[in-house]
């Protein structure tokens, strides 16, 4: 049974790196998605990366210091993050589309509709 786990959240620099995982057996099978929302605000989403590891962006806000990858095999999925800002402070986590389990779509308007299997999320601060 899908269960998204993810891990490697924590406290760190204004410009510093973070690689977050998201990690469930069976996971190979499946696009996954990555999401964090910040207090006040709405999940926002940010890359999806598809079962055969085409990566597909969703905001412009993280384009050129975010990237997704997975470790085919190992059932993980990971969110490494660059150049990080105080405004990327958020809890952040994953999911898999519902529409396309395997694909990501080009854009998402509705995550809490069009995504399923939420991870608990892991926070993430960017502070001095």
């Amino acid at each position: 049974q899908l269960r998204l786990v993810e891990s490697g959240g924590g406290l760190v620099q204004p410009g510093g790196s973070l690689r977050l995982s998201c990690a469930s057996s069976g996971l190979d099978y499946y696009a996954i998605g990555w999401f964090r929302q910040a207090p006040g605000k709405e999940r926002e989403g940010l890359l999806c990366i598809s079962s055969s590891g085409s990566a597909t962006a969703y905001s412009d806000s993280v384009r050129g210091r975010f990237a997704v990858s997975r470790d085919t095999g190992k059932d993980t999925v990971y969110l490494q993050m660059n150049d990080l800002k105080p405004e990327d402070t958020a809890v952040y986590y994953c999911a898999i589309p519902v529409l396309n389990p395997s694909f990501c779509a080009a854009a998402v308007v509705s995550p809490d509709k069009e995504y399923d299997f939420w991870g608990q999320g892991t926070q993430v601060t960017v502070s001095s």
